[in-house]
């Protein structure tokens, strides 16, 4: 299984509900779409995508979705939320561990932590710090979402992900 775990893009910095209803710039918007592009190019096929519940996050894997446009609907995960404890999320995404590819939308600290439980077994033991809109590619045994189970295919940042559409 290969996870793909996706920052949320470029959001705003304050909104009247709260931190929960921030949505994402224009700009956001549209590095998105392109950095989509930008993994479809690469060949990535995608057969599920979970988002937090944040309207940032939900809406990064609903333009994802459209871009992909093969019948994709993000569905919500409440442990990407931010607050949820990296362990939590891993608990969250086992139910997930038959897919071939599985892409998470969420937020910083708690991806970076995630990324690195799954590859070392220790959500601190990596120094990992991921920028909005930024993808990092997982490969996990076929089956097990689990601590230290993981393999680091690939990071790149919003901006290399643009760059690769054509």
């Amino acid at each position: 299984m290969i996870l793909y775990i996706l920052r949320h893009a470029l959001a705003e910095d304050a909104a009247a509900g709260g931190d929960e209803a921030r949505h994402l710039t224009e700009v956001g918007r549209i590095r998105t779409r392109k950095a989509a592009l930008g993994l479809r190019e690469l060949g990535i096929e995608l057969d599920v995508i979970l988002t937090s519940p944040l309207a940032r996050a939900a809406e990064t894997a609903e333009i994802v979705a459209a871009v992909y446009a093969n019948g994709l609907t993000p569905n919500v995960l409440p442990e990407l939320a931010t607050g949820i404890a990296p362990g939590d999320a891993v608990a969250g995404l086992a139910p997930h561990a038959h897919n071939d590819s599985l892409m998470i939308v969420g937020h910083e600290p708690q991806l970076s932590a995630l990324a690195s439980i799954l590859l070392t077994g220790e959500p601190d033991a990596m120094h990992l710090r991921m920028r909005k809109g930024g993808c990092v590619a997982l490969e996990l045994p076929p089956g097990r979402i689990q601590p230290g189970a993981a393999a680091l295919l690939w990071m790149m940042t919003q901006r290399q992900l643009r760059q690769l559409r054509k």
